[in-house]
């Protein structure tokens, strides 16, 4: 019988949500400051309020519109990879035209995707808990989902399928590419700082980079 471990996943850039599932077709999303004040109430020291000031100022700036939510999010299948992306870049983002695209990511976006047993990927807004893209292109379990650090919502996601795939989620999801090399499941992904490289690692102690710029 195969196992399914809680999967946790916490946004560090802005720190504004964290999210897990158990296993189960639901995510929980709470707010960090809610996580904080827990963590606070229980007697955890010297957690840093740097999270819960820029919540405040995000507040402030977006109104209520983007004031944070707890969610309960149903994916629709069993959940088994978690992972935030945020137009927000650690370094200075690529220049992406979306001027026609359907969706306009504003400079405090933060998305959720998930990877679900069926080998679909859904995309989530995060302050609404709103469904916004429907990834389908695996065909096996997706194992892992990572974004690029750099701002630019390049997703990439690991599958049993054998395959890494990369998707634009500034061109309405489009895929760029797939990736092939493994030669059986793939486990995980992880970018390079610079969001040139990738790394991937898979069944058989397998390890594949890939330069994607």
């Amino acid at each position: 019988m195969a196992s399914f471990p809680p999967r946790v996943n916490e946004k560090e850039i802005d720190g504004s949500y964290f999210a897990w599932s158990q296993g189960h077709r639901t995510v929980k999303l709470v707010p960090w400051s809610q996580c904080l004040q827990n963590f606070l109430l229980h007697g955890t020291k010297n957690v840093t309020n740097s999270s819960s000031l820029r919540l405040q100022r995000q507040n402030s700036d977006g109104g209520q519109k983007n004031k944070p939510r707890e969610h309960i999010i149903d994916c629709g299948d069993i959940v088994w990879s978690l992972a935030f992306g945020s137009s927000v870049p650690e370094k200075q983002s690529r220049c992406v035209n979306i001027e026609w695209h359907r969706f306009r990511f504003g400079q405090d976006q933060l998305l959720l995707a998930t990877g679900l047993n069926n080998g679909r990927i859904k995309i989530w807004d995060v302050y609404t808990g709103k469904l916004l893209l429907n990834l389908v292109d695996h065909t096996e379990v997706v194992r892992d989902l990572t974004f690029a650090p750099d701002g630019s919502l390049i997703l990439v996601s690991a599958s049993r399928d054998k395959t890494l795939r990369v998707w634009d989620l500034k061109d309405d999801g489009n895929m760029m590419k797939v990736l092939r090399g493994h030669q059986n499941w793939v486990y995980s992904c992880a970018f390079s700082p610079d969001s040139s490289m990738l790394c991937s690692v898979g069944a058989s102690k397998a390890v594949v980079a890939a330069i994607l710029v």
